[in-house]
């Protein structure tokens, strides 16, 4: 595991200041510590050999308090612009993992979107103590060590040997280590991301679970992987506490080293008292950033192994083909061509090549049984989705042209000429006019007869005014339906796509969402809409048939 990922400044351009600020600090951190062992050493070794009172090193003593001043002030200084860039990058790379995960699209969210979740939410958090307490004392081992190991060899060239001898002997047992971490953190954040992913699940499935009486069905299975993420926890501490004790050791050998040969010459008289005492108090200054790196590094690679898996979903999101520019042609007057359009999911097609045309101001159904792939064609239709054969064309009408590549239009040009009426609408906490998009009431209002949703107004308490909760609770599912149905309408755009929009209506519900339909088409609006009842299907202009197949019966 590297110290320092260079995408780290790539990815995370809000953290390039303060890391070039904690640099400075670390300077001036060095020359301060330098300038506190040479004054203490020029205040003490006149008084240990009796040479100077007190009031004669009153100076150097004046001196010593304001570099202890001056080293708390940019002590303070250095964590604060730590903490700062340790908020701003996680918020920064938060904001790119999230923007990477759209543009890799729905497919590759519903495989990772519980481990994605928990690597932004608890994940990145951990990335704080790498800039908090590792990237500063990183700082310092390259601007402290080397510099008062220059100092001690122009006092004394000995003890500066020892310590050249001795320091790289802490660097290799760091990497020795930091080999046994990066497994250890590998397999805290990968134990993490299973327990909250079956959580997540079990969350999303509970009431169902609870229906069928099998909510405690779970239990083993949850029991079971929070002792392995309680293992894998232990483990990684277990390493940091042992590699710290080693760690601990080694500096504290060192110093010892150096000391006794210092304190020896000092007997002997080959050295004199000043430069002693300062080679003395330079050794632990020399050692102590290499032995708090390796501490902090234990503290931190939970977060450098979160940051690595941030890198590789903003790296999977750039290779991914970058959008269409063009705007969107009036689709008042443009077919939408279905060109051999197919998608492989999991050793099949879902949908198989399927072909068609939706002419503007009409209906037309996709029909075919359930997991046939048509939600699936409706995400290519929608731009959420590429597919893997065949290509989605805009036409004009009587042209003799191909047509615009679906492809080449800029997808927020798109999806403003569309409105798009999910099975599970998304509902936000607040009023049922905050879910409206903005729109203007009188157009609510008139729209609402027409799905039926004045009725739904009805048995409200405050009409437009209540309040629902997250998801649409208050509303059943198909008064959620209809809410929904009657935000798209009122929004007049020229394309709606409605997926299954009767499925959780009764009957005399049904007839009104046809009569709505039917409505949008006389406006001269192209409806398309997933259907599996008949009462849809016979409304419809146009029927494009979708099936599924076998990857091995298309090769």
């Amino acid at each position: 595991m590297r110290p320092f990922d260079p995408r780290l400044l790539r990815y995370a351009r809000s953290a390039r200041v303060p890391i070039a600020l904690t640099a400075l600090l670390g300077t001036i951190t060095a020359l301060l510590v330098l300038a506190q062992a040479l004054l203490i050493s020029a205040a003490l070794s006149p008084i240990v050999s009796g040479t100077a009172t007190l009031g004669d090193v009153t100076p150097f003593i004046m001196g010593i308090a304001a570099v202890f001043a001056c080293r708390a002030v940019i002590v303070a200084a250095r964590e604060a612009v730590a903490a700062r860039a340790a908020t701003e990058a996680v918020t920064e790379l938060r904001g790119r993992v999230i923007d990477a995960t759209i543009a890799l699209g729905p497919r590759w969210r519903a495989m990772n979107g519980a481990e994605t979740a928990t690597l932004l939410s608890t994940g990145l958090e951990d990335l704080r103590p790498y800039f908090v307490s590792f990237l500063p004392q990183l700082v310092l081992v390259s601007t402290v060590t080397p510099a008062a190991l220059g100092v001690i060899l122009l006092l004394d060239f000995w003890s500066a040997l020892i310590a050249l001898l001795v320091v790289p002997l802490i660097p290799i047992f760091m990497i020795l280590i930091g080999r046994f971490t990066q497994a250890a953190s590998q397999d805290k954040l990968d134990s993490m991301k299973r327990l909250t992913a079956q959580l997540l699940d079990l969350m999303s499935g509970l009431p169902t679970l609870r229906a069928l009486g099998r909510e405690k069905g779970p239990r083993a299975h949850l029991r079971t992987l929070g002792d392995a993420n309680t293992k894998a926890t232990m483990a990684t501490l277990r390493v940091a506490f042992l590699s710290g004790g080693v760690l601990e050791f080694l500096t504290t050998l060192s110093v010892a080293l150096v000391a006794v040969e210092v304190g020896m010459r000092l007997v002997f008289g080959n050295i004199s008292l000043f430069h002693g005492l300062a080679v003395i108090m330079l050794a632990p200054e020399v050692f102590e950033p290499l032995r708090q790196v390796g501490a902090q590094f234990h503290a931190s690679a939970n977060g450098v192994t979160a940051s690595r898996a941030a890198f590789d979903i903003i790296e999977a999101a750039d290779d991914v083909a970058r959008p269409g520019s063009t705007l969107c042609p009036d689709m008042n007057s443009t077919d939408i061509v279905i060109d051999g359009v197919g998608v492989r999911a999991r050793g099949a097609w879902g949908p198989a090549p399927t072909d068609g045309v939706i002419r503007p101001g009409t209906v037309t159904a996709f029909a075919g049984p359930s997991g046939a792939g048509k939600s699936t064609l409706v995400a290519c239709l929608l731009a959420d989705i590429t597919p893997d054969v065949g290509q989605i064309r805009l036409r004009a009408q009587a042209s003799s042209e191909e047509g615009l590549p679906l492809a080449d239009v800029d997808p927020d040009s798109w999806r403003s000429a569309l409105s798009w009426v999910p099975q599970s609408p998304t509902l936000v906490p607040g009023s049922i006019l905050d879910n409206m998009g903005g729109l203007p009431l009188a157009d609510l209002e008139q729209v609402a007869k027409a799905t039926g949703f004045d009725a739904v107004l009805d048995t409200t308490p405050d009409g437009w005014n209540s309040v629902i909760g997250v998801g649409g609770v208050g509303l059943s599912v198909g008064q959620r339906q209809r809410l929904a149905l009657t935000r798209a309408l009122a929004a007049h755009s020229q394309i709606v796509i409605l997926d299954e929009p009767t499925a959780h209506l009764d009957a005399v519900s049904e007839k009104t969402v046809v009569r709505a339909i039917t409505t949008m088409r006389d406006e001269g609006r192209t409806v398309i809409v997933i259907a599996h009842r008949n009462a849809i299907i016979e409304v419809a202009d146009t029927i494009i048939d979708v099936v599924s197949a076998d990857e091995e019966v298309l090769a």
